[in-house]
């Protein structure tokens, strides 16, 4: 069975459930996805904004398009999210793509604030992955798409909580990669720069930001998804070269064979009971 989201139309290829779906992102992944032939699930907080995402998107590709209204900030909503991923044997694919963003610093943020954000990025979407991936595996492969963000590898530029919530939708979704590999399905962590969304309205208003670094939603999800069909791992909409990423990689890996020695590094001059 394929393990990809394939770009061909036609009977129903699946169903995929997708995150934050009511409007940017979110939404933009489901009419790509619907277009390639997959149905849909779409969750989002705003029944009325899901309703009008769905409505349009049944009507131009005549797919199966359900909604679920959920807040996966409340423990009860949540649960529904995952109990439709546990037991709807159609789903192949999920699109993490809800979360929530800041840009104030430490001294500047509200607990509560960092602590729903992490709930958000990181909970929810940890806890639906668990739900869903029993179910690919058995049905012998499929797709799971986290939306994570440069912050997570440039913790300098954004909220210190925010830029690690999205490290850690990396790290997890790498990790994943390499434990579901031969279960033949595929993790694919999606790293956007500045995006023409409400989120960055709300961090610093798009139109604050020089132009040249802002990308439209539609063209950040096309690259993401040709991503997905390249075999990527790890996708950055706006890198142009993907030997930087492999680069950065490879130093990474390059570290991991001394990561665990019986002796201090010489330079701590520590020499203890691990020295010959």
């Amino acid at each position: 069975m394929s393990n990809t989201l394939d770009n061909n139309a036609g009977a129903s290829k699946g169903t995929a459930l997708i995150t934050g779906a009511s409007g940017g992102i979110g939404a933009v992944y489901a009419d790509r996805l619907a277009r390639r032939g997959y149905d849909l699930i779409l969750v989002a907080r705003s029944a009325d904004k899901l309703g009008e995402v769905a409505r349009r998107i049944a009507n131009d590709s005549g797919r199966s398009v359900r909604t679920i209204v959920a807040d996966l900030n409340n423990a009860e909503d949540l649960g529904k999210v995952e109990a439709v991923l546990r037991s709807d044997g159609e789903i192949i694919a999920l699109v993490n793509n809800a979360g929530v963003g800041a840009a104030s610093k430490l001294l500047d943020s509200d607990i509560e604030a960092m602590a729903a954000l992490i709930d958000l990025n990181i909970v929810a979407l940890t806890r639906l992955t668990y739900a869903v991936v029993p179910k690919l595996v058995a049905r012998g492969g499929g797709t799971i798409i986290n939306i994570a963000s440069i912050a997570g590898i440039a913790p300098e530029l954004l909220n210190g909580v925010y830029g690690a919530s999205k490290a850690y939708v990396l790290t997890l979704s790498e990790s994943l990669n390499h434990e579901l590999a031969d279960k033949h399905i595929r993790v694919q962590a999606v790293l956007p720069g500045a995006t023409a969304t409400d989120f960055w309205n709300i961090i610093d208003g798009v139109g604050n930001l020089p132009q040249q670094i802002v990308m439209s939603t539609e063209d950040m999800v096309d690259a993401a998804l040709a991503g997905l069909d390249l075999g990527e791992r790890v996708t950055i909409p706006s890198l142009p070269d993907a030997a930087d990423w492999n680069a950065f990689e490879n130093a990474r890996r390059t570290l991991t064979p001394n990561l665990s020695l019986v002796q201090p590094a010489a330079r701590y001059g520590v020499f203890g009971k691990g020295a010959a």
